[in-house]
């Protein structure tokens, strides 16, 4: 049996510490006429319905809890019945959900224990307002999903080996990585910097997810394996899984500084545009590549290779080769450099070099019997 109260309180606290001491205690409402007292009051009791009035008239408060920033005045009757959250694991979630729009990121629910959208529309869903989140997060305990692109984030995914036999591909093994961590210092390294301290989240899988502003010329989208092995990037249509979640391997733990830091200019670099591509694009035209057409066509399956999902990137790669395989059969590339560029994009999405080698032989030979018919 749980006894709710509503606490008319005076100067910033009233009897709401004390009564959530008691077991079987809830402070349902609190109300006082001193916006900063709400303000305090609802800092320490985020889940509790608070109205920001007089309290002469407290015979009407509102059925839907009301964020003290907001000045907008709803009143019901008492007697509508409402679901008071009690537990203490189902509170944390609502107040990780607050405490992440205080933030400045947009969130949406995850299904209760679990990685997934608990919406049908969670891009819609994605907010940052405190009434709504109090709405939803009451309903159920769910997880706290961050929308990247609507919270001006771009989110590196550190990902861990997913048993012994998930070894690094080269260069990465040669270079004794072990992990995305790994990888992602090596390729800070590679640009003269090293990765510096920002808001981060570790994830039960003892991975990490780093949390950086999105650049000002415009918004990054997702990636996948484009830095390089093990590491992801969620950005514009993509989300993470914020702190304070948990699902059955553990809880997702926030770490380091609390304000997500600029991208650093390196990795800028690293995701737009591809490293093979733009070294695709700087190498000097021979006399096989030079049309603009073949160097757009070159790019492009770079790109499609490049943005693979995991459980496509051979079939793409096949795909890619056979493409540029056409273009090496009608004269119009060198086939050094398709297999060159196709070898090093290929590596980058963590394929397993013999394996990519025997996909590009049979992709390119096989477009050299069709050559691509283009007028020039």
């Amino acid at each position: 049996m749980t006894l709710t109260m509503t606490d008319l309180f005076c100067g910033a606290r009233g009897s709401s510490p004390g009564a959530v001491q008691v077991p079987g205690v809830a402070v349902k409402r609190a109300a006082n006429h001193w916006k900063l007292a709400v303000e305090t009051h609802y800092s320490n009791h985020p889940t509790t319905d608070h109205d920001h009035t007089d309290r002469s008239a407290s015979q009407q408060v509102r059925s839907e809890p009301v964020h003290p920033h907001r000045n907008e005045v709803e009143t019901v009757s008492t007697t509508q019945p409402q679901r008071v959250v009690t537990d203490p694991a189902h509170q944390a979630l609502s107040r990780a959900a607050h405490w992440h729009a205080d933030h400045g990121f947009a969130v949406f629910p995850l299904a209760p224990g679990r990685k997934t959208p608990g919406v049908t529309d969670w891009k819609a869903a994605a907010t940052t307002d405190h009434l709504a989140i109090a709405r939803i997060w009451r309903k159920a305990p769910y997880n706290i999903g961050v929308a990247a692109g609507p919270s001006g984030l771009l989110v590196v995914d550190l990902d861990q080996p997913k048993n012994p036999s998930d070894q690094a591909p080269e260069p990465w093994r040669a270079r004794g990585a072990t992990s995305g961590a790994d990888v992602l210092a090596l390729v800070a390294a590679d640009h003269g910097a090293s990765p510096q301290p920002t808001y981060t989240v570790a994830t039960p899988s003892g991975g990490q997810h780093l949390y950086y502003r999105q650049p000002a010329r415009g918004q990054l989208g997702n990636s996948a394996g484009r830095i390089g092995w093990k590491i992801d990037t969620r950005g514009r249509g993509g989300y993470v899984v914020g702190a304070g979640s948990i699902t059955t391997d553990g809880r997702y733990l926030a770490t380091g500084p609390s304000a997500p830091q600029p991208l650093p200019s390196w990795l800028i670099d690293a995701l737009d545009p591809p490293a093979p591509v733009a070294q695709a694009l700087q190498r000097p035209a021979s006399s096989s590549n030079s049309d603009a057409y073949t160097l757009a066509a070159l790019t492009g399956e770079l790109e499609k290779v490049l943005a693979a999902a995991p459980g496509q990137r051979n079939d793409t790669l096949n795909r890619a080769a056979f493409a540029l395989g056409q273009l090496v059969g009608a004269q119009l590339l060198d086939q050094r450099i398709a297999r060159d560029e196709l070898t090093s994009a290929a590596g980058w999405i963590g394929l397993p070099r013999s394996e990519a080698q025997r996909t590009i032989t049979s992709g390119i030979t096989a477009g050299i019997r069709c050559p691509r018919q283009h007028s020039a």
